[in-house]
C-alpha cells in the first residue's frame, strides 16, 4: 500500500515514522511547501528502517502521488497556546483550496484521510473540494480522544487499556462528547468492573478524567508546542483498517446529511472502516446528557461549516 503524507511538521512526519516501522506501508511519500524539511524527515525515518520494516519513504511533488492508495492531509497552521481548533479554520481552509485541487489531479481514486484541525470541518472541507463520494473522505475525528479516555480509565482502575472500550463521539474539540453509558472493560461495564477491583467512579474521578480528556490537546502543547505522537498513531489505526480490509469499528469523522438538530456536517461517531473506505455508520442508543452533548457539538459544527461553506 503507497500513502502520502501532505505535511511534513510534526504530525506527517510522526505518522510517516509509525507507518513505515509498523510496516502498514509499503511505501510512505512525503510532501510539503517546505521541500528541504520534507527530504530531510524521509532520510531521518530511511535511516530507521533497519531496526524495523525495509519500506520505502520517499519526498517529492503532487506528480509523485500517483498510484497513492491514502492520502493524508496534515498541512496547515499548527495550533498554538490558548488558541482553540475553531481557531484555525480560515486559516486553513485557504490552505486547502490550494492543497486539494492538486491533489485531485493525481491521485483521485485514492481515499482521502484527513487530520488538520479543525479535523470535522477540514473533513467537510476536502469532501467539497474534491467532489469525492462522501465514503472516502474520512476525518480522523476522534479516534485519538477515544484512546485518550481508554487510557484514563485503565490508568484509574489499572489494567491494561487494550482491554477498555470506550468512546469519545461528536466535535474533535471542545465539544467533544465522553460515552459513559457505553464504557466496557471485557465483557463488563466499566461500573461494575470497578466494583470487582474496588475502585468507584465518583463524580469527582468523573469530572477528571474528562478534564484530563478534553483538555489533553492544551496541556500538550503548553508544554511542548504541539501534539504528534498520539495522532499520528490513531492515523495509523486508521491506514492499517483500510490495508487491512479490517470492517472494524472506528469513531472517525464522516458526512451526514442530518444529524440530530444539525445537517451536512462532518462530525465523529462508531464508523464500519474497510478497503473501500466509510462502509456504515453506527447509531446507539445515548443516554439523555449524552444526546444533549451530542446535539450542542453537531450544532457547533453547522455554524462554522456554514460560515466557511459559504467561502469555499
Amino acid at each position: 500500500m503507497k500513502i502520502a503524507i501532505i505535511g511534513s511538521g510534526f504530525v506527517g512526519s510522526a505518522t510517516a515514522f509509525q507507518l513505515v516501522m509498523s510496516g502498514t506501508a509499503h511505501e510512505v511519500l512525503l510532501i510539503d511547501k517546505d521541500a528541504a524539511r520534507a527530504e530531510a524527515e524521509a532520510i531521518d525515518i530511511v535511516h530507521a528502517t533497519p531496526c524495523g520494516h525495509h519500506n520505502r519513504i520517499s519526498f517529492g511533488d503532487y506528480k509523485d502521488l500517483m498510484g497513492s492508495d491514502i492520502i493524508i492531509f496534515t498541512a496547515g497552521a499548527n495550533q498554538k497556546p490558548g488558541q482553540t481548533r475553531l481557531d484555525l479554520l480560515k486559516v486553513n481552509a485557504s490552505i486547502f483550496k490550494e492543497i486539494v485541487p492538486q491533489v485531485m489531479q493525481y491521485a483521485k481514486d485514492a481515499i482521502f484521510l484527513v487530520a488538520s484541525n479543525p479535523a470535522d470541518i477540514m473533513t467537510e472541507i476536502v469532501l467539497q473540494l474534491s467532489g469525492l463520494p462522501k465514503t472516502r473522505v474520512i476525518g480522523s475525528g476522534t479516534l485519538l480522544d477515544s484512546a485518550r479516555f481508554q487510557s484514563e480509565i485503565a490508568q484509574f482502575l489499572g489494567i491494561s487499556s487494550e482491554t477498555i472500550s470506550a468512546y469519545v463521539l461528536g466535535e474533535h474539540g471542545d465539544n467533544e462528547v465522553l460515552i459513559w453509558s457505553k464504557a466496557n472493560v471485557g465483557i463488563m461495564g466499566i461500573e461494575d468492573f470497578a466494583q470487582t477491583v474496588g475502585k468507584v467512579f465518583t463524580k469527582e474521578v468523573r469530572g477528571k478524567i474528562d478534564d484530563n480528556v478534553r483538555n489533553a490537546a492544551y496541556k500538550i502543547i503548553a508544554g511542548k508546542r504541539a501534539t504528534f505522537y498520539g495522532i499520528a498513531g490513531a492515523l495509523t489505526k486508521i491506514c492499517h483498517t483500510i490495508a487491512m480490509d479490517a470492517n472494524a469499528i472506528l469513531p472517525v469523522s464522516s458526512h451526514h446529511e442530518r444529524l440530530e438538530s444539525a445537517r451536512d456536517i462532518c462530525l465523529a461517531m462508531p464508523t464500519v472502516v474497510n478497503r473501500q473506505g466509510i462502509v456504515q455508520v453506527l447509531h446507539p442508543k445515548f443516554s439523555e446528557n449524552e444526546r444533549i452533548g451530542l446535539d450542542k457539538s453537531a450544532t457547533v459544527i453547522e455554524s462554522y461549516t456554514q460560515q466557511i461553506r459559504a467561502e469555499l
